[in-house]
């Protein structure tokens, strides 16, 4: 079996832009909004989208890390910030790839629980099968793919890229 790169580092920093710009856009009349990324790569995509935000506005950002137990996400999921110091606020919850929802959708019913200003989701791929009837918001890349198929991203210090496996 060979892996297909489907994102090259310039392609994922291209899309990671777009995204920035699509955030800042949809939280134009706020002043802070909460990066939550769940824990691993989420986390790491969260920081780029950080940093570019920062590059392109003024708007605070607070990062949160999200653990969440991929293996069995119904486990209970908790975060590096208390839900205080995201209650009421714009957030948004980030991971690399959107494969069955149940992440995604775990990680949606954690954050429902306390009052928020406005809520929405970001992967870098969407797979376009889900167990769960949950849906990013912003996306780099929607794929159709079998469910033999998988998509692994890696975040180096510099560079990523995403491949099809």
């Amino acid at each position: 079996m060979t892996n297909s790169i489907i994102l090259s580092n310039e392609q994922i920093l291209h899309k990671t832009k777009r995204i920035a710009y699509q955030i800042l856009e949809s939280n134009s009349h706020e002043d802070e909004i909460i990066l939550a990324g769940i824990s691993g790569n989420g986390f790491i995509f969260a920081t780029r989208i950080e940093q570019m935000l920062k590059s392109i506005s003024d708007l605070k950002i607070t990062l949160c890390e999200v653990y969440v137990n991929k293996k069995n996400p119904i486990e209970k999921i908790t975060t590096s910030i208390t839900s205080a110091d995201y209650e009421n606020k714009s957030l948004v919850l980030v991971d690399d790839v959107l494969n069955s929802g149940s992440t995604l959708i775990y990680g949606v019913k954690h954050f429902l629980e306390v009052p928020l200003k406005r809520f929405k989701t970001v992967v870098l791929v969407n797979r376009n099968h889900k167990k769960y009837p949950v849906k990013a918001d912003f996306k780099g890349i929607s794929l159709s793919t079998s469910l033999q198929e998988h998509i692994q991203v890696e975040f180096k210090k510099s560079s990523a890229i995403a491949y099809l496996i």
